[in-house]
């Protein structure tokens, strides 16, 4: 913690006069303990991997589905994958105890989980909403094995968990910042789907903007893809020509084309990143990043499993928590004045205490009304 009660999380996220990263606890939850074969296993019967390679006494093995975009879209799926190389880490796991599947088409999400939950894995991650029906439909027939599914509520199951995320609070501040930032006070924004999810990180970032700068017009394009780059780029390049310099993107790997076109447009012209620090995917062309701890909420609940403590029901990481934030700015710092700075923080008080509370749809946005600084 600074000197003036700035907190900055593991990764260098900074977390408005508030501490800490949540970790999820809990008692034991859902019959068959915290393994795939746990009380069932004597010295006759050691449980094996998909490979055949006992199980060590205490271990884990955890997998991912990811989600389409695959784990290179340095943002969603990379962000839950760099909390499994974490948990490798840090919980002593081997290169066997962790798998990912990348998924090409959401007709793969049942089959992938399907298949990691028959090949003996403790704990089966769903990264992304989108496999709510599937999990739903897989999770029961393998009681012995853990679920978790990333921003999504979890099926009322024993063996499984929801990881979701306050999107709209982090997006709060990045249209704070954006608009505080802005020259030309027009900033844009570029969704992936265009979903109530993503509607979101839309609401949170308008509601940012209009308190910070109640006349900044904020334009809002959808790709209707979380890979198409080329139409990420295209549509950052139409809101840049229309006069915006600030454009944050939630589109997944499409966003990646949002960070070429500020980069190719140059000087005085920015992205802001999501989900990971994507800061240095172009130095100085990123203002700032929306970070959801994707990583975070992935190494604990692997922890817990490991630990025997997993319990069921849904979990919501929150700005008070330490679960979204923005990005350190190492490369853009000297664009924040004193004075936004300062708001910046009294915000984000106000958002962890309960003073400000984010709009999470565009309709309860026509309602919000900015507080006064």
């Amino acid at each position: 913690m600074t000197n003036d009660g700035r907190v900055w999380t593991r990764r260098g996220v900074f977390v408005a006069g508030v501490a800490g990263l949540l970790a999820l606890g809990g008692c034991t939850g859902g019959a068959g303990g915290s393994g795939a074969n746990a009380g069932s296993t004597n010295s006759t019967d050691v449980p094996k991997t998909a490979d055949g390679d006992a199980k060590p006494a205490g271990g884990v093995r955890a997998a991912l589905v990811l989600d389409t975009g695959g784990v290179d879209d340095h943002s969603f799926n990379a962000a839950a994958w760099a909390g499994m190389l974490r948990a490798q880490k840090e919980l002593g796991l081997s290169d066997k105890d962790i798998k990912k599947t990348e998924s090409k088409d959401p007709s793969d999400y049942k089959t992938n989980l399907s298949q990691l939950a028959s090949a003996n894995y403790d704990l089966v991650f769903a990264v992304g909403f989108k496999m709510k029906d599937a999990l739903a439909e897989v999770a029961p027939q393998f009681p012995n094995v853990k679920f978790a599914i990333i921003d999504a509520p979890a099926p009322d199951l024993p063996n499984c968990v929801g990881l979701q995320f306050k999107e709209e609070q982090g997006s709060f501040l990045a249209g704070f910042l954006a608009a505080s930032v802005s020259k030309s006070k027009k900033i844009g924004f570029v969704g992936g789907e265009n979903i109530p999810l993503i509607q979101k990180f839309e609401a949170g970032y308008r509601a940012g903007a209009q308190t910070a700068d109640p006349t900044t017009q904020v334009t809002a394009t959808y790709t209707g893809s979380w890979e198409d780059q080329a139409k990420g780029k295209t549509q950052a390049q139409q809101q840049f020509g229309g006069g915006a310099d600030v454009i944050y993107q939630a589109a997944g790997k499409a966003g990646l084309g949002v960070i070429q076109a500020a980069t190719e447009k140059g000087e005085g012209y920015y992205a802001i990143g999501v989900d990971m620090d994507q800061d240095g995917e172009s130095p100085g062309r990123v203002l700032t990043s929306m970070v959801k701890h994707l990583d975070t909420a992935v190494f604990n609940t692997v922890k817990l499993v490991k630990e025997g403590k997993f319990e069921k029901g849904t979990r919501t990481f929150d700005l008070k928590e330490g679960g979204v934030g923005l990005s350190e700015m190492k490369y853009t710092k000297q664009l924040v004045t004193g004075d936004v700075q300062t708001k910046l923080e009294k915000v984000g008080k106000m958002i962890a205490n309960g003073q400000l509370v984010v709009p999470t749809t565009l309709d309860e946005l026509k309602t919000f009304q900015p507080p006064k600084l």
